[in-house]
């Protein structure tokens, strides 16, 4: 496993993966805050892609990520995974409606288990699903950094059209 840092206005991000795909996505703070395995190897290199349009996202060039990713967990956590890629920019949705759209109804917390379990987050926007009252809800990288992500993201979604 390979890692490096990306300096970004919400602090350092963590990348890691191998040479073929990114694997995580670790926060600089909050309860999804990552620190790198002592058996994993600094490598920027296989991380160039994702370097490059992380960057962009911030810089409110890029809204959609096409990165390969490696996607873990059970075929449900998958499956939400799946779905939270499918939440178009600047926009937000809730648990129910993930819920709903992955034809479990009434397993809204069991979505936002696996939302929380986002090892990828940003790449999968997990930012974007939010309370059905309209609240912001936790996020791994702390409530705040789920404000600037939707706030940079509501600033820069006309200009992306």
């Amino acid at each position: 496993m390979y890692y490096c840092y990306l300096d970004t206005p919400i602090g350092d991000l963590l990348l890691a993966g191998d040479d073929g795909a990114l694997s995580l996505v670790g926060f600089p703070k909050g309860k999804m805050r990552r620190d790198p395995d002592p058996a994993w190897i600094y490598n920027e290199k296989p991380f160039a892609a994702a370097r490059q349009q992380l960057r962009e996202y911030f810089a409110g060039e890029r809204k959609d990520f096409d990165l390969r990713l490696n996607l873990s967990g059970t075929e449900f956590q998958v499956q939400v995974l799946e779905e939270l890629r499918r939440i178009p920019y600047g926009e937000t949705t809730s648990y129910g409606e993930i819920a709903a759209r992955i034809g479990r109804p009434k397993a809204m917390r069991a979505v936002g288990a696996a939302n929380g379990r986002n090892p990828l987050p940003i790449v999968i926007p997990c930012h974007r699903v939010i309370g059905s009252s309209g609240s912001l809800t936790g996020f791994g990288g702390g409530l705040d950094t789920k404000e600037a992500l939707l706030r940079l993201e509501a600033e820069n979604s006309a200009l992306l059209k």
